[in-house]
């Protein structure tokens, strides 16, 4: 079996607990100072990067030549 699938259904699994927990502490944040939001939806809307990257370079698998490390 090919590991895209497999990494599809993790990926779409993974965005959908992400944005839940995501939202859940924005709306702890609520009440704070516009400058602490500001700095929280920064790092929210880039953290879910990383896992996303090895999650697609883990689907392409090991290949001889490829260039991803």
């Amino acid at each position: 079996m090919s590991r895209a699938p497999i990494a599809l259904l993790a990926s779409v699994i993974w965005f959908i607990a992400y944005i839940a927990g995501a939202v859940a502490l924005a709306d702890l944040l609520a009440p704070m100072h516009w400058a602490v939001q500001a700095v929280y939806f920064l790092v929210a809307g880039v953290l879910w990067v990383g896992p996303v990257v090895w999650l697609m370079r883990w689907s392409l698998g090991r290949r001889q030549g490829d260039g991803l490390r």
